[in-house]
């Protein structure tokens, strides 16, 4: 199934933005295909901008590459206990609480996008562990239905989003 094909009633509206700039990519390639494109396009930014600031109050380039990191271990956490069939409606989170909780700015670049790395991969090989009716299987996060392919694709649209952010307000 192709990002394009995902039922609406799959995931809040608000997540639309997300799966909509997928278009026809695959839930598992394009897991592994976003990952290398992130690194690399991270990799190629100035080493002066990634503690740049384009606002007070805003995140830094470090600071996104963490709340990245963080947004899909949640969701994947989501996901694992969606495919699990575990009925309990899941929280949402405060994600400033989460960035004022981090030393991502005392971090190095390399060592942020090894974190993504690992993570991403860790959730490959979640995403490829289940089966269609688990990928299918709905349940309730942030008070909104969710689908477990939906937040496969709501990871990859996020990071995808984060990416659009940086060469539209930082570069």
């Amino acid at each position: 199934m192709t990002a394009s094909q995902l039922p609406v009633n799959e995931y809040a509206e608000y997540y639309f933005q997300y799966i909509n700039v997928l278009g026809e990519a695959t839930l598992l390639e394009e897991l592994e295909i976003s990952l290398h494109e992130f690194i690399r396009f991270v990799q190629n930014i100035p080493m002066d901008k990634f503690d740049y600031r384009y606002a007070e109050g805003k995140w830094t380039i470090k600071e996104i590459i963490q709340h990245v990191i963080d947004t899909e271990r949640i969701f994947a956490y989501r996901a694992l206990r969606i495919s699990r069939n575990d009925t309990t409606p899941l929280p949402g989170f405060d994600e400033n609480e989460y960035i004022n909780n981090t030393a991502a700015n005392a971090r190095g670049i390399q060592d942020l996008l090894t974190e993504f790395s690992a993570v991403r991969h860790s959730n490959i090989y979640l995403f490829k562990s289940l089966s269609i009716e688990q990928l299918e299987r709905m349940g309730i996060a942030s008070n909104a239905g969710v689908s477990v392919r939906a937040i496969g694709f709501i990871l990859i649209g996020h990071q995808k989003h984060h990416q659009n952010i940086f060469e539209e307000r930082y570069l």
